[in-house]
């Protein structure tokens, strides 16, 4: 697939979308007779793949990785599922941040400079100047989080999420389904125009069935369907412009995810998610900022809290 086929299917409407998405994942079920399992983090996008694949298959298990680091909101809205698996990590949040470093500005640069620090004196070199064509080096304008009075590094998806699911898996024989998007980053448009929403051929198969939606079709299939969604998201409402389009936005929070990580808050719209915090849920807060210290990451990067 190109990219000008990846963006034809995202300007579909939403009820081929839906069709669409049903068409893959009865092929991945089919595929692997039943032995899939949904990815259910809670959220709004594994929300909406969890309501279309057990509107086909109903007894469907879904997993939710119980991190420490969801909304509790979220967890409660988790646990009014029937036939959800819980998985817990090895190692709560603190223990991964004291022991690899915290997780700040993306996945990729906290790789390069976990690695930049630790790494051999080639690869040092890779990320500090890039390979023959100046790639995959650690942008100048983060050099100096090189010198930070404290770690950093990728590892905290990696030990609480990717470990348990790894294990899950492997005890199992189940292949996953879940709910990212192409739009979300470079490197999910970049494996979904490899692999289409079925990486049969991965050397860990996954199936995206939502790989060509957007958020806004999200928030349409929830608006549309009144699909009930975790509380802290608020509600979806529409809004029709002069030309009678409509869009779509939560009343609450626009992301979940995990409520202590710093992947992008430079980014941030203001009020920022950490600000936000502050506001909805203080006790989580003043743990985040006092026990964890991320108040001092905060400040180091710039960013207010």
């Amino acid at each position: 697939m190109n990219l000008n086929e990846l963006r034809i299917l995202q300007n579909y409407p939403l009820e081929l979308k839906v069709e669409k998405t049903k068409l893959r994942i009865k092929e991945w079920y089919e595929h692997y007779n039943g032995e899939v399992y949904v990815s259910f983090s809670g959220g709004k996008d594994s929300t909406v793949l969890l309501d279309i694949v057990r509107s086909m298959y109903p007894d469907i298990e879904a997993v939710f990785i119980n991190t420490g680091l969801e909304y509790p909101e979220i967890y409660k809205f988790v646990k009014t599922f029937k036939s959800v698996t819980i998985l817990k990590p090895e190692m709560n949040f603190k223990q991964v941040i004291n022991t690899y470093g915290y997780p700040v500005i993306s996945k990729e640069n906290s790789q390069y400079i976990y690695e930049i620090r630790h790494s051999t004196k080639k690869m040092r070199q890779r990320r500090l100047y890039g390979d023959s064509k100046g790639r995959f080096k650690l942008p100048n304008k983060y050099h100096y989080l090189i010198d930070a009075p404290f770690e950093i590094s990728n590892k905290c998806c990696e030990v609480m999420k990717k470990r348990p699911v790894k294990k899950f898996e492997k005890e199992t024989g189940k292949v996953p389904i879940i709910g990212t998007m192409a739009e979300e980053s470079s490197l999910r448009q970049q494996s979904y125009l490899q692999h289409g929403c079925n990486a049969f051929e991965s050397k860990r198969p996954v199936s995206t069935p939502l790989g060509f939606w957007k958020q806004q079709d999200v928030l349409e299939y929830i608006y549309k369907n009144d699909l009930k969604i975790a509380s802290v998201y608020g509600e979806v409402i529409e809004d029709k412009n002069l030309l009678d389009e409509c869009t779509y936005s939560t009343t609450g929070c626009e992301r979940t995810g995990c409520i202590y990580c710093l992947y992008g808050i430079q980014c941030d719209t203001t009020p920022n998610r950490i600000q936000r915090l502050k506001k909805t849920h203080t006790k989580q807060y003043n743990y985040c900022i006092n026990k964890l210290k991320l108040g001092e990451v905060l400040d180091y990067i710039g960013v207010k809290y």
